[in-house]
């Protein structure tokens, strides 16, 4: 099963051992009472988040494809939306959480080759997106001068897996 190989590559990986989740320190407290929340699950707790990361254009985004009730996580700790948050002031001082990779089998997992919000970009089932990830250049030693690497990098550091409706805190490996 690819989920399990995606583990072990994980696992013996020697820069990355999680996934991550950006968000912004005055986040952490609402995080480590209730865990990560989705922007449906969090309206339907009535939990309101100190500092939302999207704007108007990617709430209207993730309404129109059906994504507010996912969990956005990425697969490094360079995700080119958390830089632009940062560039509009949405996030002020960013944090990537590490989580478990056992988030994998929460069910309904997908996984997006690009910012899920995105037109054209495709949400793939878990299995179907790993088999299509580009992990060499995100788990293996490669030659970061090469262009055609940076440009192969740049595009899996967009890629996203979507968590239905919440990451309990348990599976945050440093939650401060």
């Amino acid at each position: 099963m690819i989920i399990d190989e995606y583990k072990m590559v994980l696992a013996n990986s020697p820069k990355y051992k999680s996934l991550f989740h950006f968000t912004d320190k005055a986040n952490l407290p609402s995080i480590s009472k209730h865990g990560i929340l989705s922007k449906e699950e969090a309206g339907r707790k009535k939990i309101e988040i100190a500092a939302p990361g999207g704007n108007d254009w990617s709430h209207d985004a993730d309404e129109f494809k059906g994504l507010r009730n996912y969990v956005n996580l990425c697969f490094t700790t360079n995700h080119p939306m958390c830089y632009l948050a940062g560039q509009d002031g949405r996030i002020s001082d960013p944090e990537y959480l590490p989580i478990r990779p056992d988030v994998l089998s929460s069910k309904g997992v997908k996984i997006a080759l690009g910012v899920a919000n995105k037109a054209g970009t495709e949400l793939l089932d878990l299995e179907e997106g790993l088999e299509q990830l580009d992990f060499e250049v995100l788990y293996t030693r490669t030659n970061w001068k090469n262009p055609e690497i940076q440009r192969r990098l740049r595009n899996v550091e967009k890629c996203e897996i979507l968590v239905p409706k919440t990451i309990p805190a348990n599976l945050i490996l440093r939650n401060s």
